[in-house]
Formats: structure tokens, sequence, C-alpha cells
């Protein structure tokens, strides 16, 4: 292949979101400071909400990755958040290319849900 393929923090972000959602027990993503909750009161929802990627400055070509998540009640969170990493770290690799060296999971809140 020739050239370069970029993926853009916003783009892993939006992979990084969408896998977290796939694992069971996870209920929804909560908005990472005013701005994304702004937009959640106005009506947008983007698949990167809840997601911080940022380069890593020890691991050149390495990224960090901060979830803010919402669990259903009655689960296991240290379960959830074990296969919430496990995910997150499988979809950065193999979907799009790139490492994470560290996965943060803040769990902000546990509701009725989908466990």
């Amino acid at each position: 292949m020739q050239g370069k393929i970029e993926i853009s923090e916003t783009a892993l972000a939006a992979i990084l979101g969408l896998a977290a959602h796939e694992v069971p027990g996870v209920v929804g993503m909560s908005p990472v400071g005013l701005r994304e909750g702004l937009s959640r009161v106005l009506g947008k929802r983007e698949a990167r909400e809840g997601v911080v990627v940022k380069p890593d400055p020890e691991k050149p070509g390495a990224y960090t990755a901060d979830l803010y998540v919402v669990l259903a009640y009655g689960v296991s969170v240290p379960a959830v958040a074990e296969s919430v990493a496990e995910r997150v770290r499988w979809a950065a690799k193999e979907l799009a290319g790139q490492a994470l060296s560290r996965v943060t999971l803040h769990v902000t809140g546990i509701a009725r849900g989908q466990a």
C-alpha cells in the first residue's frame, strides 16, 4: 500500500465509544465537560461522547483513553470495567490500527437498564 493512513483522535474516540456501548452492562456514556453536556441538552449526540483520547507523551505512537460510562444496576463493576477495557483496546488495535497504552474507566453513574 502506498501513502499513509492517519486516524484522527476524534475518529478514534468514536470507535472506542461505539466499542464500549457493545459491552453488556454499559447503559450509556456521560458527557465530559460543559461543552459535551450542552451538546446533549441541545439534542446532539455523537459516538465519541464520553471518550477522551490523547497521545501518550511517554510512548510515542500510542494513545491514552478515558471513558466516562453509566453502568446498569446490579452488574459487577470490576467485571464490566475489565470487559470495556479489553473491548476498547481490541477496537483501537484491530479497527483503527492504534495502540492504547492506558485505558481509564470513570463510572459516573448507575442506572436501571439492560445488564
